[in-house]
């Protein structure tokens, strides 16, 4: 028997636009992807990468959002099942925000988690 696990990722209209917006600006041939990770590191213990990336590796799960996909390899995936990525522009910070349910405590910068 095989046993499916459905996951969830989420961006907001304000995040999907932004992302949108950075693709286009990219001068690239290949079909841009918004790729997130989780790797060992911060004062948490857990950081965040996200950046563009045109692989795309039999692990990958794909989540399509407007005319762009976001790629989390399956390793990643375990820690940001639930997630919701927003953008935010305001006087005191201005790029991607992660909140995620599963991030039992986060640094000051919200970089970092655990």
């Amino acid at each position: 028997m095989t046993e499916t696990t459905s996951y969830d990722l989420n961006l907001t209209p304000a995040a999907i636009a932004k992302i949108s917006a950075l693709i286009a600006s990219e001068a690239s041939e290949d079909k841009l992807r918004l790729r997130i990770e989780v790797k060992p590191g911060g004062c948490q213990g857990m950081n965040y990468e996200l950046f563009f990336d045109e692989t795309l590796d039999s692990e990958d799960l794909t989540f399509p959002f407007g005319d762009f996909e976001t790629v989390v390899d399956s390793g990643s995936m375990g820690m940001l099942n639930g997630a919701t990525i927003d953008y935010e522009d305001s006087i005191t910070k201005q790029g991607l925000v992660i909140e995620n349910p599963n991030a039992t405590s986060t640094c000051a910068c919200g970089d970092s988690f655990c």
